[in-house]
């Protein structure tokens, strides 16, 4: 589990596969509706975001594909570890971005989940995909600082 930062909030999991894949434009913070026993087993850090993404649906904003596991002792409780679950966003939200995702080819990604005032709240990224040459370029760019840094350091 991460440290808390200045603002309080508490780092549970991070999507750094959408960094990769993606080119992260505009970001969201909204809430995400959780049952007892998954508000539980995300405090334990048991999230992953492999393979998810924000699907828009009847006018609301829905995360598939995320894994939220069982919580040891929800017993009766727990719920299925892969189900859709509604995220918390204004209506205004939801529109821009619906008309953003149909028309210009963008997608919708989830970032990092964190906790925030003893809630869950999840940074989606409105999101473009990258191409094989793109990765490649932003690897190199990512060394080249990398490089300039430790050299800095050195001096």
């Amino acid at each position: 589990m991460a440290e808390r930062n200045a603002n309080g909030e508490k780092t549970v999991v991070d999507n750094r596969r959408a960094r990769h894949d993606y080119f992260l434009e505009d970001k969201y913070e909204c809430g995400i509706a959780l049952t007892g026993t998954e508000i539980k087993s995300v405090r334990n850090g048991r999230v992953q975001f492999k393979d998810s993404y924000i699907s828009i649906r009847d006018g609301e904003a829905w995360i598939k594909g995320m894994h939220i596991s069982h919580y040891k002792q929800g017993n009766i409780f727990n719920v299925d570890e892969e189900r859709d679950r509604k995220l918390l966003l204004h209506k205004y939200e939801i529109q821009k971005l619906d008309k953003k995702v149909t028309t210009k080819g963008y997608t919708l990604v989830p970032t990092r989940m964190y906790l925030k005032n003893g809630r869950a709240k999840l940074e989606i990224a409105l999101a473009k995909g990258k191409n094989l040459h793109d990765k490649r370029e932003s690897e190199k760019m990512r060394d080249a600082k990398r490089e300039m840094e430790k050299a800095l350091k050195l001096r």
